[in-house]
């Protein structure tokens, strides 16, 4: 009597396979259509993007004050945000914190968030020395990706407004990747960007020198605005926010 073989693994279900160089199309389009699905069953359409140094942590038990005290200026911006945005009468829009998920200016942001009992996302990235995904993003909202351009596709593809902290290369990064998208307009939309911190701005970017050389236009410096306090950032994302998508006035929180 023939002896009968096992049945053969199916393709989706065969790790080695799924892991291996000739499914990396399949595993990026997997970083592409799981988190567009999650989002769509919680409905977020419209995020505010925190971008800073996961190296920042709260007052009490940090080591750097010039940086740690932007740890509490994320979470009070994020805070009052999420309530602003919770209060606007017109439902279409629900401007949702999201962060890179992982420690420093990013947990604060997501920290601020739930503080004002609202969804925040986090959309990690897998990296040899860094924290798996904060505790304050939402179960739901929580997301770890492999690839550096997916995770960036994702913070920026939603985002109707984003807040650059004091942060390093990966901070830079960012920072720069979107003001290049805004200044080719391969970002299309209209996006307030705040660069939050001004003593730390000035110091790290001669933005006048790009000008001077003439590798930037005098007219891209307006593509962001530079903030020294929570109100100073506040009072322009909401104003921004609420003129470019016709939101109702909303009080201000306290």
């Amino acid at each position: 009597m023939a002896r009968k073989h096992p049945p053969a693994e199916k393709a989706y279900r065969n790790l080695e396979f799924l892991t291996s160089r000739e499914a990396r199309t399949i595993r990026l389009l997997a970083e592409y259509l799981e988190p567009e699905s999650r989002f769509e069953k919680y409905r977020v359409e419209d995020t505010i993007v925190f971008f800073g140094s996961a190296r920042a942590q709260p007052d009490t038990i940090g080591s750097n004050p010039r940086l740690d005290r932007y740890y509490g200026d994320a979470e009070e911006l994020a805070r009052r945000l999420t309530i602003w945005s919770k209060g606007l009468s017109n439902s279409k829009h629900r401007f949702i914190v999201c962060s890179g998920g992982g420690p420093g200016i990013m947990e604060a942001a997501n920290r601020g968030a739930s503080l004002a009992k609202g969804l925040s996302v986090g959309l990690g990235i897998s990296l040899p020395l860094e924290q798996s995904i904060n505790q304050y993003v939402s179960r739901e909202l929580g997301f770890e990706f492999h690839y550096f351009f997916m995770r960036k596709f994702w913070l920026v593809y939603l985002s109707k407004a984003l807040v650059i902290f004091p942060g390093g290369f990966g901070t830079m990064d960012e920072l720069f990747e979107v003001l290049t998208l805004v200044q080719t307009r391969k970002a299309t939309r209209p996006r307030p960007i705040v660069l939050f911190g001004e003593e730390f701005w000035r110091a790290a970017v001669n933005w006048d020198a790009l000008v001077d050389w003439g590798v930037i236009d005098a007219d891209d410096l307006d593509l962001f605005r530079v903030c020294a306090t929570v109100d100073q950032a506040y009072d322009f994302l909401t104003s921004e926010l609420s003129r470019i998508h016709a939101l109702a006035e909303t009080a201000r929180p306290g």
